[in-house]
């Protein structure tokens, strides 16, 4: 499971580049990401010419807004979306690595599961929060083989891994919430538009345990400060995406290949709704249904579900859903915040295509996890592994000349492929370990072998460690303090099948037990699972024999 020495990565990576290569080609040249310190080799074949390469993501997106088949997709208007998404290989069951912002941000762009398990507002005093100096994430590698690097939004992973692979950071603003009020970039593009800043003129809270005192903020309907309404084109997403075609009009001048990263905040609570969105709103609630599994909750009157971990009743308390009427209005305001950022995105999209760059440039789009949307009688998302916060959308727009076709793709994927895939349309080959496979053999319509999937969380509004694995149709969770969970993937609002006697689901669970113990014993990173997790099913795995202490040997 290590990584090979330098040495021996060069030599192997030589002797196969030779190998592979037509006469005349040219030689896969070595390289480090720090040549001075000779750390992070990679091997770089130098194609002729390397696609523009950009990567939207939005942040914390629900399958309701996105997944094939939902009725909630029909009410709400995403045109720029949907029509990248009709130019693209649209991977209807991808997974994040991690349900929290900065783990599952960290997941992606290392292309390994993340040790950050908590947000940095969350954390204890010596908890990971920003990825180690001495990490890789993948846009380091396109810069290295002369891509230029730019950024623009949400970053939460810390300074230093985005100044290595951007050259600047002052745009990752390392925070879970938009820096709308201290933003001096955002404060000046106000100034400019004759624009105030926002505050809210209809806001959404949820309810504490009194059920009478107001809690938790989860952002609504803005204004201007002094009431005026406030416009479209001066909401955070929309400088966002103007700040990102001022970056790609600054990199287009060096006539090198650019790789452009834009991390959208929404439509993350707390909304920010801007004007001009009331006859859509009508259209969205005359849409919209509340969960079964919300009516369920209520009829309980809230308590906890005897079927489910302990983690998702704190959930419940702490977001205090105990009004309709809120998760009415939270459910309205997440599809509008999502049509908002569909705008942000229909402006940088229109700036491609009149700089000529649409077609023959790389697109991908995704969330960095998803969101429960009223389901449990919970938004948002949290140290829990349910289908809803793990499932995220996945659009990859290849260059036209390459001859892909666009079609929805059924097959499972995650996070853990998009770094391998861009590094192998790029022509490197990083020494670094990475835990998913290319899609590119897959985007051709080739076989594609995926390597095992697990997802993990940790600590939040409170702790749960927890990892989960899936195989296609199910998906088994296993909560290290708490009971388990299986979920059949095809329902929309799934219900825990662990405690399942029919035969269907006692196969299922028996199956993913065997895949998830074969996996946490064979990889050291996962033994801290696998020690208590052959404790919990010890009546489903072959007896240990001997010692039980992982001994050094």
């Amino acid at each position: 499971m290590n990584a090979p020495t330098r040495r021996g990565f060069f030599l192997q990576v030589g002797a196969a580049s030779a190998a592979a290569q037509t006469p005349g080609s040219a030689p896969c040249r070595p390289g480090f990401l720090n040549p001075r310190t000779g750390a992070h080799p990679y091997c770089s074949d130098a194609p002729g010419s390397r696609p523009h390469v950009f990567l939207i993501t939005v942040d914390m997106m629900s399958p309701d807004h996105w997944r094939p088949g939902r009725d909630a997709t029909s009410a709400i208007h995403l045109p720029a979306l949907r029509s990248l998404w009709a130019d693209s290989v649209f991977f209807s069951d991808a997974y994040c690595a991690s349900p929290l912002c900065a783990p599952a941000r960290a997941s992606l762009l290392t292309g390994r599961p993340s040790y950050i398990l908590v947000n940095n507002e969350r954390a204890h005093d010596g908890h990971e929060t920003s990825l180690r100096p001495s990490d890789s994430i993948f846009p380091e590698y396109l810069k290295a083989a002369g891509y230029d690097t730019r950024h623009c939004g949400k970053g939460h992973l810390g300074a230093q891994k985005l100044h290595d692979a951007f050259g600047e950071n002052g745009d990752g603003w390392d925070r879970w919430d938009p820096p709308v009020h201290s933003d001096e970039s955002y404060l000046s593009y106000l100034r400019q538009l004759g624009v105030r800043t926002q505050t809210y003129r209809r806001e959404i809270r949820g309810l504490q345990q009194d059920r009478k005192t107001p809690g938790n903020s989860l952002g609504g309907w803005i204004q201007q400060a002094g009431g005026a309404p406030f416009p479209l084109e001066a909401q955070y997403s929309s400088f966002l995406a103007a700040r990102a075609v001022s970056k790609l009009d600054d990199a287009l001048t060096t006539s090198k290949p650019v790789y452009l990263q834009l991390d959208f905040f929404d439509p993350h609570q707390p909304f920010s709704i801007p004007a001009g969105f009331e006859e859509r709103e009508k259209a969205i609630r005359a849409a919209s249904r509340l969960p079964a599994s919300y009516s369920a909750a209520a009829s309980r009157g809230f308590r906890a579900d005897p079927t489910l971990p302990r983690v998702y009743d704190l959930y419940r308390r702490y977001w205090g859903l105990y009004n309709p009427a809120t998760v009415e209005d939270y459910r309205a305001a997440n599809a509008l915040q999502m049509e908002v950022v569909d705008h942000a995105i229909a402006h940088f999209v229109r700036e491609l295509k009149r700089r000529g760059l649409y077609d023959e440039s790389v697109i991908i789009f995704t969330s960095d996890h998803g969101e429960m949307n009223g389901r449990r009688a919970l938004v948002d998302k949290g140290v829990y592994l349910h289908p809803e916060i793990l499932r995220v959308p996945l659009a990859v727009k290849m260059p036209r000349s390459m001859g892909i076709a666009p079609r929805i793709e059924p097959q499972p994927v995650s996070h853990f492929d998009v770094a391998p895939t861009l590094l192998q349309l790029a022509g490197v080959t990083p020494s670094a370990r990475l835990d998913g496979a290319s899609l590119l053999p897959l985007l051709h319509g080739r076989p594609h072998t995926p390597k095992p999937f697990i997802a993990e969380c940790g600590w939040h509004v409170t702790a749960n460690f927890a990892c989960a694995m899936h195989d296609g149709r199910y998906l088994y969770s296993y909560n290290l303090a708490d009971q388990p969970e299986l979920y059949d993937l095809r329902d929309e609002d799934p219900v825990n099948l662990a405690a399942s006697t029919a035969a269907e689901h006692t196969t299922a669970r028996a199956g993913l037990i065997d895949r998830m113990a074969a996996f946490l014993q064979s990889d050291p990173r996962w033994l801290c699972y696998w020690s208590p997790f052959r404790l919990d099913h010890y009546e489903f795995l072959p007896k240990p024999g001997g010692d039980l202490q992982l001994q050094t040997r």
